[in-house]
């Protein structure tokens, strides 16, 4: 009896405890519990784009660097499937948080605040590791030209070509400069957008960064590949097999230390069953399961999913692959720098450069 207790509230909430669980995710983002007739704060709208971006590309080719993508394209090679998930990730979050200037790589310094890493949506980052090593590999084939923006720019790429069996690629244009600043403060409940998201809340939070809700419903797609913790979904409305599946693999109560597929159907493919999971009641995410609140939003899902004729002929699977590759240019043109005063070319992604010496 207790066993079906549980199975049932898991179905729903995920757990006897999810009452607990949903107030401890929503206060690690920075947001209040949800109350009745209360909606989230919305950000407030920023400056998304450069006036002025100045990217191009090819742009190493003219900058005595012509391998700069290839050497990128290597290191992404080589790496583990989740690696690869992660650098997708990677890259979104870099951009929504101080534009795309590689911020998010910063790491800790003694007696200044705590950098983007550390902010709770960021623990779980990865790939980091693949960055590091490109750069490593472009600083000795062309020391001081490639930036880590334009590194994480062009793995996110390499990564979404890989695993989407090269039905996704685009190109890449160049150019950014290495932010210095980097706040944990600025990711918890004020750029990323949380997984417990409503659709007023995630849409609001795309067209603060100048991307609309077509970019917000197909970047979503990348949820398709990649890892979750088992805290991290415990408001989603979760297909009662799969609930009970999550029941045993997450413990009750829930086990924060361990992780799930976030498609349980191709978990290594950046493809478009995530639509198709929506549709069945199986992604983990308040923020997934909304789009299918709007009929704007819902339509996307369908035709993506391959529910929805064009011509009497079923585009949309083929369609979302190309518009992938769109919406990850337009995002990283998000809060580009140009200018010298607000970024430089860092000698290691994880740290600004050192000040030179004025005597």
């Amino acid at each position: 009896m207790a066993k079906l207790a549980a199975l049932a509230v898991l179905a729903s909430l995920l757990g006897t405890v999810s009452c607990e669980l949903s107030i401890s995710l929503y206060l690690r983002w920075g947001y209040p519990p949800p109350s009745p007739g209360r909606p989230y704060p919305l950000p407030a709208p920023c400056p998304p784009l450069s006036p002025t971006p100045a990217l191009k590309v090819g742009y190493y080719a003219d900058k005595n660097c012509p391998d700069a993508e290839s050497i990128v394209r290597d290191a992404v090679w080589n790496a583990t499937a989740g690696e690869k998930a992660g650098l997708i990730r990677l890259f979104f979050h870099d951009c929504f948080v101080e534009g795309c200037d590689a911020s998010v790589l910063l790491k800790k310094v003694e007696g200044q605040p705590d950098p983007e890493m550390l902010g709770v949506p960021n623990l779980s980052l990865r790939g980091l590791n693949i960055i590091d090593k490109a750069k490593e590999a472009l600083e000795a084939k062309c020391p001081g030209i490639v930036s880590c923006a334009d590194i994480l720019a062009f793995a996110g790429r390499d990564a979404s070509y890989n695993l989407s069996y090269r039905a996704i690629n685009y190109n890449v244009p160049a150019g950014r400069l290495d932010g210095k600043v980097s706040l944990a403060s600025e990711t918890l409940g004020k750029n990323l957008p949380p997984p417990f998201g409503d659709l007023n809340l995630i849409k609001a939070m795309f067209a603060a960064k100048g991307l609309d809700e077509k970019d917000m419903v197909v970047l979503s797609g990348a949820h398709s590949i990649g890892r979750s913790g088992c805290s991290s979904f415990s408001t989603a409305p979760i297909e009662p097999v799969l609930g009970n599946q999550l029941n045993q693999t997450c413990g009750m109560p829930v086990n924060e230390a361990t992780t799930v597929p976030q498609d349980f159907e191709t978990p290594d493919a950046l493809d478009v069953q995530y639509y198709r999971n929506i549709q069945s009641r199986h992604v983990l995410f308040e923020s997934d399961a909304t789009l299918t609140t709007s009929p704007q939003t819902k339509r996307l899902v369908d035709f993506y999913a391959g529910n929805r004729l064009l011509f009497g002929v079923l585009f949309g699977p083929a369609v979302w692959y190309e518009d992938f590759g769109k919406a990850m240019v337009k995002m990283g043109y998000i809060g580009v720098k140009n200018d010298p005063k607000e970024g430089e070319i860092r000698n290691k992604c994880w740290s600004v450069n050192p000040k030179p010496n004025p005597y």
